[in-house]
């Protein structure tokens, strides 16, 4: 009944029933999923100015579905959406800017466009904000507002932003050295999986910093951020093998194991240990 409903509409030229019929040939709501007649008529509803539509033309021709995958295109419709104040369009763009796809290379302007998609709450334009900010690229270095722009972020439950942020309280970089606060951020970032956060949590543990020293905890976290894959922890948890340190009894086959791991994934630290064992 809808498709009936917006077919008629949109054959009338209505652009949000053309947008909504593009919609459902994506999705495959009510109709056969069919990428080439969401094209087709989110470009009648686009050409008529509408945003939404302006943002999907702009995802299609990025990732070449139901078109020939065509950047300069995509910058092009992603401009068209973002001169309208759509956040996601404007956050595309600065992605576009900074990486120099559809367009040159630009950090400047990436800038510009994530600062305006931050500033309508899109999550990932502060988390790179933040980042921009820390490092000076495109901005005047800031480690106040790169602090300021993770929080935002962090607010809104990134994993990134809340590790960024523990990391930022640990080395006190745009806010007062806080041991404690470092280990609740990591703590929020662990929970959702974040691998790196895993690790730095385990060392927190390890050490007592900013929280009460436990090797049990340790341990636990640097398995759950090395069977993620972080090179950090498979190392720690070779030495700790290696050594038979926190609450691990000494195993020379474990430890080599997850040093290797730990080596193939690039720490040179632990290719110079296996170089000596071996």
């Amino acid at each position: 009944k809808a498709f009936e409903w917006y077919s008629k509409a949109a054959a009338q030229g209505d652009p949000s029933a053309q947008f909504n019929l593009g919609e459902m040939y994506e999705y495959g709501r009510g109709v056969q999923k069919d990428d080439v007649k969401a094209f087709e008529w989110y470009s009648k509803a686009a050409a008529q100015g509408d945003p939404s539509a302006q943002f999907n033309l702009g995802e299609m021709y990025e990732y070449g579905r139901g078109v020939q995958k065509d950047d300069v295109k995509a910058f092009e419709w992603y401009s068209k959406a973002a001169a309208q104040g759509d956040p996601s369009a404007q956050f595309n763009l600065g992605e576009m800017y900074e990486y120099g796809r559809g367009v040159q290379k630009d950090d400047v302007k990436a800038f510009e466009w994530y600062s305006k998609a931050a500033t309508q709450g899109d999550v990932d334009a502060q988390f790179n904000l933040g980042l921009m900010y820390l490092n000076g690229q495109g901005v005047q270095k800031d480690d106040v507002k790169a602090f300021a722009w993770y929080s935002k972020a962090a607010a809104q439950g990134d994993p990134s932003a809340q590790r960024a942020l523990g990391l930022m309280y640990l080395n006190g970089r745009g806010v007062q050295k806080d041991d404690v606060k470092a280990f609740e951020w990591y703590s929020k970032a662990a929970a959702q999986g974040d691998p790196s956060a895993q690790n730095n949590l385990g060392l927190m543990y390890e050490y007592g910093r900013g929280i009460q020293k436990d090797a049990t905890k340790a341990v636990e976290w640097y398995f759950k951020a090395a069977n993620n894959g972080n090179a950090t922890a498979q190392f720690n948890i070779g030495q700790s093998y290696l050594n038979g340190s926190n609450g691990l009894s000494k195993n020379r086959v474990e430890a080599l194991n997850w040093l290797r791991k730990s080596a193939n994934n690039g720490v040179v630290q632990a290719k110079l240990i296996l170089a000596e064992l071996q």
